[in-house]
């Protein structure tokens, strides 16, 4: 028998609930060799070694994707707020120079043929596989062939999320948070309450 608690829960209009959401950076070359980057919230690992990435055709970085055959995801950080949020307010099909105006740097991947950008301190470097165009198409599918990680962020081998100071975008106000504070450990922590 359950018990119902008045006035505890409240429904919203908005559908896009899940919080928190990445804050990538999708990095590609335009078709003169400059650099084009884009925030994209809608992405996630699909498998151990794939991405997805939900990005409609009208992108330029979609097309810059189909042309190069290759992207990197960069994971934003709070030192960066401000240039990830230019990135997902002005469009590579309207402003050429946008990464410039950005004042970041960037470098050619030595796997892929995407920049890497040398102040955000994780980059996922990815072949593309396929788009996904169909009604629940996921859009851009892309292979992980190098992850790189700035020594800064890490601790030994492991990558220190404390350090990384990733930024995750929340839906309900439109605002980002710092990533931060382990509070648990995965496939461990869990064992107190198995039978």
């Amino acid at each position: 028998m359950s018990t119902r608690l008045e006035n505890m829960r409240k429904n919203i209009k908005t559908t896009e609930a899940i919080f928190p959401m990445p804050v990538l950076l999708i990095a590609t070359y335009n078709e003169d060799d400059s650099v084009n980057v884009m925030n994209a919230a809608w992405g996630m690992m699909l498998e151990r070694d794939y991405v997805v990435l939900n990005l409609t055709e009208t992108h330029k970085t979609v097309e810059n994707i189909k042309n190069k055959k290759a992207f990197t995801v960069h994971i934003a950080d709070s030192k960066h707020v401000k240039e990830a949020d230019y990135f997902g307010m002005v469009s590579g099909n309207n402003v050429k120079d946008k990464f410039a105006n950005s004042g970041l740097t960037a470098m050619k991947s030595e796997n892929v043929d995407a920049p890497i950008i040398n102040e955000l301190p994780l980059c996922l470097e990815c072949e593309f596989v396929e788009y996904q165009d169909d009604e629940y198409g996921c859009g851009v599918v892309g292979k992980v062939v190098n992850v790189s990680v700035d020594e800064k962020v890490m601790k030994g081998d492991t990558v220190d999320i404390d350090l990384l100071n990733a930024i995750a975008f929340d839906p309900f106000t439109h605002g980002y948070y710092e990533v931060k504070n382990r509070v648990g450990n995965a496939f461990k922590d869990g064992l107190e309450l198995k039978k």
